[in-house]
């Protein structure tokens, strides 16, 4: 399980305790809901009724069987100290020569079962990197998942499984639930599976800053805190409520000791809700975006705009072109509302926002110079355009992230100087695949890969692409050399 600063992704607290608190309810009736996403015919059971014995039970119960145990496989190359191997200090190939077995990386955590054929809602973290995804579902049937797609951004991936008439959850209203409201997390913590716990919300709209390392200003986190015990093997767990309604997915722990130490967060169902439509639907999150830079209201600044009360959203700055630019909104506006739903602080405005597709059309509410406004505002990408993406589009973004790498077409003129009619220089290198299988340093001109020669950005996106899920030898000179080297590496 990967740790982020003193973050630690999860599971949760016993229900016991919970239910000699609670007491008794009444009885419950589980109605299947049918929802059309795509090319996934959705079916998510949801508990609804009277009164119950024991909501606990009955929450328990519908929700268990939806939730599975994953562990993952990933090769790690290990390699000798290459300024040792002669191979590499006369020949300068790091490929072959010197590298020492593979080792496998195992890694655990949890899923919810969100259709009767096999969709499967995780964290990211939990399958990132991963060469095999193993499913146990709760009566310890395995499955082999594929991964359909992720989102670093929100830490949502969705995988899936080829199996039939399973149990599964419906996502329930995130926005309803209120602070103090019981709530059951289910999960498999230290590989303990189909381990239930309980606790309350103790807070909405929580930003923990666990997810900008890898989706830097793109990271979305508004997690519902709760008070429920979670540790490593429940991240991708389920957060439901005492209708067995999913409310969430749990997501990380905030703790100096690795463990849990009180405090645990969950990514709200409203926006796993559609961050999982969008990758199911297209291949990739469609993301809508404001455009403008944002600051907390804090006390000082309420008094000095007047406001009335300590909430909203600031607008530091509108991006030209972007789409508050373009519905006149302005630096000093304060937004209070986001299609219905109230702002409280930016944590409640990004991941209101991130619901929302480029082209949709928004209601905002804001106050400019003490007066409230309203206005409708067609969201954009990030590239300022209300186009959708594709898969396509995706996979090309992707290869910079996934190998670790930041790279450039270089000019006509250094080509020439270096004898290449043309390239792509590697700029920075980053965690990733480059940096974990290769001694490649940042200058590296590639002109060819796998024997085809490389002149463009776009030579080089395509050939990555198309030599994925095998081997991928990279031919270049390092800018000031004459000399040819080689690095190779899976991808």
């Amino acid at each position: 399980m990967k740790k982020v600063s003193v973050y630690v992704f999860i599971s949760l607290l016993s229900a016991f305790l919970a239910v000699m608190i609670y007491g008794k309810l009444g009885n419950h009736s589980t109605i299947i809901k049918e929802e059309s996403s795509g090319n996934a015919n959705f079916k998510f059971a949801s508990v609804t009724g009277g009164a119950s014995q024991d909501a606990f039970i009955q929450a328990a119960k519908v929700s268990t069987p939806a939730v599975v145990h994953i562990n993952t496989e990933v090769k790690v190359k290990q390699r000798k100290n290459m300024q040792m191997d002669p191979f590499w200090q006369f020949f300068g190939m790091p490929y072959d020569q010197g590298q020492m077995p593979d080792q496998m990386q195992q890694g655990a955590g949890s899923g919810v079962i969100i259709s009767n054929d096999g969709y499967i809602v995780t964290n990211n973290h939990v399958i990132e990197g991963a060469d095999k995804i193993n499913v146990n579902l709760n009566d310890n049937r395995n499955y082999t998942a594929k991964v359909i797609g992720s989102d670093p951004s929100t830490d949502l991936a969705v995988i899936k499984i080829d199996a039939k008439d399973l149990s599964f959850l419906t996502f329930g209203n995130s926005d309803e639930l209120e602070i103090g409201q019981w709530v059951l997390a289910v999960g498999n913590p230290f590989n303990l599976s189909s381990t239930v716990t309980a606790g309350i919300v103790s807070a909405k709209a929580r930003n923990i800053n666990i997810l900008r390392e890898k989706a830097g200003n793109l990271a979305v986190e508004s997690f519902i805190q709760t008070d429920a015990a979670v540790n490593p093997g429940n991240s991708g767990g389920a957060l439901v409520d005492l209708s067995g309604n999913l409310i969430g997915i749990n997501a990380a722990i905030a703790t100096p000791t690795g463990s849990y130490a009180g405090y645990s967060f969950a990514i709200p169902s409203n926006l796993a809700k559609k961050v999982v439509r969008d990758i199911i639907d297209f291949g990739v999150v469609q993301r809508g975006f404001l455009g403008v830079n944002i600051r907390e209201v804090d006390e000082e600044l309420a008094k000095d705009l007047k406001l009335d009360k300590i909430q909203g959203a600031y607008i530091t700055d509108v991006v030209k072109g972007g789409a508050a630019e373009e519905a006149g909104l302005k630096n000093g506006d304060v937004i209070t509302k986001v299609g219905g739903a109230e702002i409280k602080n930016i944590a409640d405005l990004t991941e209101h926002v991130a619901r929302y597709r480029p082209g949709d059309a928004v209601k905002f509410e804001y106050i400019r110079k003490g007066a409230l406004q309203q206005k409708e505002i067609v969201l954009k990408s990030k590239d300022n355009s209300t186009k959708l993406l594709s898969k396509t589009d995706v996979v090309t973004g992707n290869i910079s992230a996934d190998l670790g790498i930041e790279y450039s077409e270089v000019s006509s003129l250094q080509a020439k100087k270096m004898g290449l009619n043309g390239g792509v220089r590697i700029d920075k290198i980053n965690e990733g695949i480059v940096k974990q299988n290769t001694n490649i340093q940042p200058g590296f001109v590639v002109f060819s890969i796998n024997n085809q020669a490389v002149r463009t950005k776009e030579d080089f996106d395509s050939l990555i692409k198309e030599n994925k899920g095998g081997g991928i030898l990279l031919q270049g000179k390092y800018e000031g050399s004459s000399g040819v080297q080689y690095y190779a590496f899976g991808y």
